[in-house]
């Protein structure tokens, strides 16, 4: 698979509505770009087989289930054993119900975790438990998230 996927302007502009809405219908995509249902079938169906559009998500609201208070924690790993530390953290962090993202990083920090949570002690008892209490972190620094705005779900890299 190539990774220059340049789209036409049709392509584009099935990939702009779709990120904006997962759930139009076939037919509304034909009519907001001028095509036949049929051709935005094959075409939908082509940049699922390429690889431009990798899924279909939905976008859960977490203050409605109770998890309002929503944070990105950056995480600094002790160093040493770094590559098995990296891949034993992020397996581990990654299945934990209160995390919504994990971005291994470069910079200061080498994860950022995003996570939901129902009060700031849930968000101290993660710290401690889940992050601080592991033999390989070094640090953590927390930072409450006021409002985010988002443009796009991201395919993961791997």
């Amino acid at each position: 698979m190539t990774n220059d996927l340049r789209l036409d302007e049709v392509d584009a502009r099935i990939v702009e509505l779709l990120t904006r809405d997962g759930r139009m219908t076939n037919a509304e995509l034909a009519a907001d770009v001028a095509v036949a249902p049929s051709t935005m079938h094959a075409r939908v169906k082509a940049l699922i087989e390429r690889g431009v559009i990798s899924g279909f998500h939905a976008s859960i609201d977490q203050a409605r289930l109770g998890k309002g208070l929503q944070a990105m924690v950056g995480v600094t790993l002790r160093a040493g054993s770094r590559q098995e530390s990296i891949v034993a953290f992020s397996n581990a962090i990654r299945r934990l119900p209160q995390v919504i993202q994990v971005f291994f990083v470069g910079g200061s920090d080498d994860f950022l975790v995003h996570i939901a949570v129902a009060s700031s002690a849930d968000v101290r008892t993660f710290v401690v438990e889940h992050l601080s209490a592991q033999p390989t972190v070094a640090s953590t620094r927390t930072s409450i998230i006021f409002d985010y705005h988002r443009n796009a779900v991201a395919a993961e890299f791997e």
